[in-house]
């Protein structure tokens, strides 16, 4: 099964955010190159909120380009064999992590945002990381710095596509 079929079979089972969701489909059924970056119209990434429920708190990164606190997250690439798998591959990658597990029942959340050209929209599947006990993390070079908040900190630092993120998390959990 390719990345493109398991993202389509990702949403159909996803049941919350039905426009968006419908959005992000009829985006893959008119693009096949519609999870990657190359596509101009827009594409497809994955993302994950580390997340340490014990200690009520989540792990966030600097993006080093948007210069925001973020959950972690980026584009597909050709090795990661579901949209699952990129997610947690991408807070492996930018966390330093490792025994991150992916929250039961799938994304958490779908979020699409402008950016800039060539490009024109992320169609954003959001995961949620369970980090495991005593997690050390390490910045990466995608990062300007990396730190855990309180869950009571978060709508104090980030925009509220990370703050709705949390929110469905801990719902979920």
């Amino acid at each position: 099964m390719s990345l493109h079929d398991d993202a389509v079979l990702v949403l159909k089972a996803y049941e919350d955010q039905p426009e968006l969701r419908q959005a992000y489909l009829d985006h893959l059924s008119a693009h096949p190159d519609g999870m990657w970056k190359a596509c101009g119209s827009g594409h497809v990434t994955a993302s994950a909120l580390v997340i340490d429920p014990a200690r009520e708190r989540v792990l966030l990164t600097l993006h080093k380009k948007l210069n925001m606190w973020l959950q972690m997250g980026g584009h597909c690439e050709p090795g990661d064999a579901t949209v699952a798998a990129a997610a947690l591959r991408e807070a492996e990658e930018e966390s330093g992590v490792t025994g991150l597990t992916l929250l039961a029942g799938g994304p958490v959340r779908l979020d699409r945002h402008p950016i800039p050209a060539p490009c024109h929209w992320h169609l954003d599947v959001q995961y949620a990381a369970l980090a495991p006990a005593g997690a050390v993390e390490a910045i990466s070079d995608e990062s300007l710095d990396l730190r855990w908040f309180g869950y009571d900190e978060v709508a104090q630092v980030a925009d509220t596509s990370v703050v709705r993120l949390l929110e469905a998390t801990r719902a979920r959990l």
